[in-house]
């Protein structure tokens, strides 16, 4: 495959981008957590500590220097990988993002991967029968997952499907009796334990996945299907569908061969933003269905007035988003020759 310099140097631009991107979300954590009403010395030391401990604590948190001061030494703890302590836990923030962000992931690919399984063939078929009832159904679907909040549909799917018909085990990654049974590797449960070859472990942590997953899985089909329909239509308009359909191409055989492999590039770039997005909105369903990822670790830690857990968490969660989205940049432009011109 030939890249010419072009392409070098559009890669040198994104690149550049997410340098500033990811600069420029440094500085805003930094201001926020000036800004939040939340004096963390106080969560340090407690409403009850004395003058002097206040102001010790005060100094040990770097607080009684300059705001400038105070950002060029944020700066260089992050750089030294140094995100602070958790007051709520007393663990180093990195060491929790470490043990509840795999948990996220998990459950957050697991959405959309079903996002990708049923939104695009939906958005595809509602493509091909434009403006029929298969279209109509996939709009209103499509309205219905960006509109439900996510925490109204989680209790009623906790309702129906496990305090109603007890089909699904309750909240929580597994149940209780196999907490210490898998040892954490890659953080993944699915994966630690099949490589453990805990296949009763492994059973249990999908049975609770399942409609974690699928509730934050219905948005990711509203946005995938979505997004599917409006890149397949633009594709049915090309010239080269006509002279398919000239040469008695049926168009099934049209959308399988041809459309769906030149939509295939845009595809990525919405399934991976996707993937970003689900990692940052998961707070809302890790709370409900009581999953021990970063969402839930998040809500604790604001409820706690945990600034810098909180800052922590937001920091990780933007930095995964830009991760995402310059590789998603980089795939488009590698796979699609019209992007290197």
């Amino acid at each position: 495959m030939y890249i010419n310099k072009t392409f070098f140097r559009e890669m040198a631009k994104v690149l550049f981008s997410a340098l500033v991107t990811l600069f420029g979300l440094l500085i805003l954590t930094f201001f926020i957590a000036r800004l939040l009403p939340i004096d963390p010395v106080l969560a340090v030391v407690g409403e009850q500590a004395s003058e002097a401990a206040y102001e010790r604590a005060r100094q040990d948190l770097g607080l009684d220097k300059s705001l400038f001061q105070q950002l060029i030494l944020y700066l260089q703890n992050i750089v030294q990988g140094d995100l602070g302590q958790s007051f709520l836990t007393r663990n180093d923030i990195v060491d929790d993002l470490k043990r509840v962000f795999p948990a996220t992931i998990e459950l957050a690919t697991t959405a959309t991967i079903i996002g990708v399984l049923i939104g695009v063939p939906l958005g595809t078929w509602a493509a091909a029968k434009q403006d029929g009832w298969p279209d109509h159904v996939a709009r209103f679907l499509g309205v219905l997952g960006h509109s439900v909040p996510a925490f109204w549909l989680g209790m009623i799917a906790l309702l129906i499907f496990y305090a109603k018909l007890g089909v699904v085990p309750g909240p929580g990654r597994v149940d209780d009796i196999y907490y210490g049974l898998v040892t954490q590797q890659t953080g993944l449960i699915l994966v630690d334990s099949l490589m453990q070859g805990q296949i009763e472990v492994f059973r249990n942590a999908v049975s609770h996945l399942i409609l974690p997953a699928t509730v934050l899985g219905i948005f990711s089909v509203a946005n995938i299907s979505r997004m599917t329909r409006n890149f397949v239509l633009a594709e049915l308009r090309q010239e080269y569908v006509t002279t398919a359909r000239v040469k008695g191409m049926d168009m099934r055989t049209i959308i399988i061969r041809q459309v769906l492999p030149n939509t295939f590039v845009s595809l990525i770039t919405v399934i991976a933003l996707q993937l970003g997005a689900l990692l940052e909105g998961a707070v809302l369903t890790e709370t409900i269905f009581g999953w021990p990822g970063l969402g839930l670790y998040m809500k604790n830690s604001l409820l706690n007035a945990d600034t810098n857990a909180v800052l922590g968490g937001t920091l990780l969660v933007g930095v995964t988003f830009i991760l995402l989205n310059t590789g998603a940049d980089a795939l488009y432009r590698i796979l699609d020759p019209r992007a290197r011109n």
